[in-house]
C-alpha cells in the first residue's frame, strides 16, 4: 500500500475511496498531482482541486483605504473562538495594519508574532495569521463583499474587486457589489482567458484528451470535442466568461459591456477571493479505522 499520508491527501482532494487512491498512487510513482489526473482519466473523480471537505475555523476579513485594499485569513481552532469578541477585535486590528505589508505574509507574521502569542495566552487556543492578499487601483474604486458575516468586514468568505474607471462612484460600487457576490458564489480562478494558469490549462487539456480518446472516436472528432470542452472549462474558471449568478442570460463580460455603454470605459483590474479554511486539511478520526478495515 502507498504511503498513508499521501492516500489521505488524495482522498481529500478527489473524494475517491482508499483502494482507488492507492491504485492511482501506485500507477504514478506517488505523484499526488499525477494521481489526481489518473483518477479523473479513469472517470473515478471529477475533482480538479480540493473539495469542500477541507475546513478550518477563524475568520477572513477585508480593509479598504481609498484605492488600496487588503484581505487576510486568521485561523483559530474552534468556531467558538472565532465568535469571541477578543478574537474578532484582534482580526480587525490585523487587517487594518496589514495594508502596509502588501502580500508578504512572512513579514506580517513576524511583525505580529508577539501579539499572536499574547492572544493565544488570553484566548487559550492556537491562532495563526495564515495568508494575505492585496489589491490597488489607480483610478476607480475597490468594492468588497463578506459572506456569512460574523462582524463588520469579517466572515467566512471575503471578496475584493478592483475597477479602473471614471464612472460615477455610486453606480460603480453597485456593479462591484453584484460582481463580488457572484465571485463568492461562483469562485472563479482567473479574471480572463489570458490570465488562466498555463500549467492548470495544460493539465486540464491532457485530462480532457484522455477522456475523449476513451470514447473511441477518431482524432478529428476528438479535436473538436476538446475545443468545446476547453470553452466549457473557461466558463467554469474564468470570471469574465462565467454566467452571472443573478441572471443566467448574461455572462459577466456582458454585464460589464452594458455598464460601459451607459457609464463609460470600465474594466475589472483584479479580484481577490478568500474562503475560510480553503486548502487546509480536515482531521478525520475514522481514517485509521478505514485503513485497518482495508488491510484485514
Amino acid at each position: 500500500m502507498a504511503d498513508l499520508s499521501l492516500i489521505k491527501k488524495l482522498r481529500e482532494a478527489t473524494g475517491c475511496g482508499i483502494a482507488d487512491c492507492n491504485k492511482a498512487l501506485a500507477a504514478t510513482n506517488d505523484s499526488l498531482e499525477e494521481a489526481v489526473d489518473w483518477l479523473r482519466k479513469k472517470g473515478l473523480s471529477s475533482a480538479a482541486k480540493k473539495s469542500g471537505r477541507v475546513t478550518s475555523e477563524g475568520a477572513v476579513a477585508v480593509h479598504i483605504d481609498g484605492k488600496k485594499a487588503v484581505v487576510v485569513e486568521v485561523n483559530s481552532e474552534t468556531d467558538f473562538v472565532a465568535r469571541n469578541q477578543k478574537f474578532q477585535e484582534f482580526v480587525a486590528k490585523v487587517v487594518r495594519e496589514a495594508l502596509a505589508f502588501g502580500e508578504d505574509i512572512i513579514k506580517l507574521q513576524a511583525a505580529k508574532d508577539e501579539e499572536v502569542k499574547e492572544q493565544i495566552s488570553v484566548i487559550g487556543e492556537n491562532i495563526n495569521i495564515r495568508r494575505i492578499a492585496s489589491l490597488e487601483v489607480s483610478q476607480g474604486l475597490i468594492t468588497s463583499y463578506i459572506h456569512n458575516s460574523i462582524a463588520p468586514n469579517m466572515g467566512k468568505i471575503a471578496v475584493l474587486v478592483g475597477f479602473e474607471s471614471q464612472a460615477d462612484a455610486e453606480k460603480l460600487n453597485e456593479l462591484g457589489k453584484q460582481i463580488a457576490m457572484h465571485i463568492a458564489a461562483a469562485k472563479p480562478e482567473a479574471l480572463s482567458i489570458e490570465s488562466v494558469d498555463p500549467t492548470n490549462l495544460a493539465r486540464e487539456t491532457e485530462v480532457l484528451k484522455e477522456q475523449a480518446r476513451a470514447s473511441g472516436k477518431p482524432e478529428s472528432i476528438i479535436d473538436k470535442m476538446i475545443q468545446g470542452r476547453i470553452r466549457k472549462y473557461y466558463e467554469e474558471v474564468v470570471l469574465l466568461e462565467q454566467v452571472f449568478v443573478m441572471d443566467d442570460k448574461l455572462k459577466i463580460k456582458d454585464l460589464l459591456t452594458s455598464f460601459v455603454k451607459e457609464n463609460g470605459e470600465t474594466k475589472i483590474s483584479g479580484f481577490k477571493l478568500f474562503v475560510l479554511g480553503e486548502g487546509v486539511e480536515k482531521k478525520e478520526n475514522d481514517f485509521a479505522a478505514e485503513v485497518a478495515s482495508m488491510t484485514k
